[in-house]
């Protein structure tokens, strides 16, 4: 979340109250406004707050019409009954609450057979906040391990993580936090995620793993996760080195199990440590739930792991923050209950169909050029053809906008950032009649599009609020 600097006008504003909003005698609890930036003095009827609150909230965009987001913007009602009656518990009371800590194990081993791992009932495994806070755990793991088997070199050497220059910022955060290098393989070409011999190349003694990406936030594609391994078994047999591969399949994790089954990615490769999930994104779970396995208890250090007590037993946990409500949890184990494998099967092969029609419309308008068609994760990126001179992605995301749409338009990093796009993110709610609306009302603003002399927008960096 962005770092909050305060307020950044002076003096103090205050919220409009209007009378209707107080008792049957409006005039009498309404004598002073709240202020919006200290405390009130006085309480005020919780009518008037929830509406206060939520007038303001009505500027915010439509979550199911926004279409940069993965995170899961649509439940069914049943799941936000479930959520309402956990969100009071905490989950690292786990001998408060047992049962809610039940369902966090359950998910676990659900999602380690998914992930085929050597044993699912014994798997190793955490829930989390999302999949930033399960990166950091995977990293903080990986370079435990590597500190471990170098404890004559550390901390004199600098260990460093190879991963595409794609990778979402959460990596970069950790490099930052847990002060490792970041060794970053740039784009090439048409190729926009990391390719696997030239993460190879960039692997020494002082590498704690490599990171593959089930699913690029830049474009939807998966990187080559078995390519990888493959390359990396080639540098152990050519050096004696045994990197590890942590996957972040953020997205991807809960889509190719279901939709791609014969792909190899997960633990069926033994060089693949750890992976990652967000429950809240294709996990079909509203925000605030990730995941994090490991392979075997070897792949996490006992060191890392701390133990609490649990029904007179002992309970090992392995997190970065410590209170927070059990309600996604359990949301997660009832969408798991829910739909099952056919269930999910059919929910992300509906978005994946939403997101190939929707690319094959855009295409077919004739002014943009698909880079991705979201065959693999449901989510395309295209950009404007190279004969369209008289807009650009900018320009086209504005005036979407101006249509309840939000369609993120972004640069891409080195070595293209020549490359501008726009990304469409279709998700569990986004249906084919919504595609629909979208893609008619892009074709409708192109007349006027086209009739401008050149692009509207100049300075690109301040173009759009949107970053990876």
């Amino acid at each position: 979340m962005p770092l909050n600097e305060g307020i950044r006008r002076p003096g103090e504003s205050r919220l409009s109250v209007n009378p209707f909003y107080g008792p049957a005698n409006p005039l009498g609890d309404m004598a002073e406004a709240p202020p919006t930036h200290r405390l009130p003095d006085q309480p005020i009827a919780p009518a008037t707050a929830h509406q206060l609150v939520r007038d303001e909230l009505m500027l915010d965009g439509n979550a199911r019409l926004n279409l940069a987001t993965f995170v899961t913007t649509w439940m069914e009602p049943e799941a936000g009954l479930l959520m309402a009656e956990c969100r009071d518990k905490n989950m690292i009371d786990k001998d408060e609450y047992p049962r809610t800590a039940e369902l966090e194990r359950r998910c676990v081993a659900m999602l380690a057979d998914l992930w085929h791992a050597p044993d699912p009932e014994t798997a190793v495994g955490c829930s989390t906040t999302g999949s930033s806070e399960a990166c950091m755990l995977a990293g903080m793991a990986l370079k435990r391990r590597w500190t471990r088997r170098n404890a004559d070199r550390y901390p004199a050497a600098r260990p460093n993580l190879v991963m595409g220059v794609n990778v979402q910022v959460c990596w970069e955060k950790f490099c930052n936090f847990w002060e490792v290098d970041a060794r970053l393989v740039p784009m090439e070409g048409e190729r926009f995620h990391l390719d696997p011999q030239a993460a190879a190349e960039l692997c020494d003694e002082n590498t704690i793993g490599v990171v593959g990406i089930l699913g690029s936030t830049f474009d939807g594609s998966y990187e080559p996760v078995a390519e990888l391994c493959a390359a990396l078994d080639a540098v152990q047999e050519r050096t004696g080195l045994d990197i590890p591969v942590h996957v972040d399949g953020a997205s991807g994790a809960m889509v190719a199990p279901f939709l791609d089954e014969d792909l190899v990615w997960d633990f069926r490769l033994p060089r693949v440590a750890s992976i990652n999930t967000s429950g809240h994104k294709y996990g079909l779970v509203y925000p605030g739930v990730g995941w994090a396995l490991w392979r075997d208890a070897d792949a996490l250090p006992e060191e890392l792991v701390f133990r609490v007590n649990y029904l007179g037993g002992d309970m090992p946990t392995f997190a970065l923050n410590f209170s927070r409500p059990g309600a996604q949890v359990v949301a997660q184990y009832y969408t798991f209950l829910r739909l099952g494998r056919d269930g999910y099967r059919a929910v992300q092969q509906a978005a994946r169909d939403v997101a190939t029609g929707m690319a094959g419309r855009i295409e077919a308008l004739g002014d943009f050029r698909l880079l991705t068609r979201g065959d693999q994760l449901p989510v395309f990126a295209f950009t404007t053809a190279p004969d369209v001179t008289s807009y650009d992605v900018f320009d086209v995301s504005r005036r979407l906008r101006e249509s309840g749409w939000l369609v993120p338009a972004y640069t891409f990093p080195p070595h293209r950032e020549d490359l501008s796009v726009l990304r469409v993110v279709c998700r569990n709610g986004f249906s084919a009649d919504l595609a629909e609306l979208l893609t008619q009302d892009l074709e409708r603003l192109l007349p006027e599009l086209r009739r401008q002399a050149g692009p509207l927008i100049r300075d690109k960096t301040a173009a759009t609020g949107f970053h990876h």
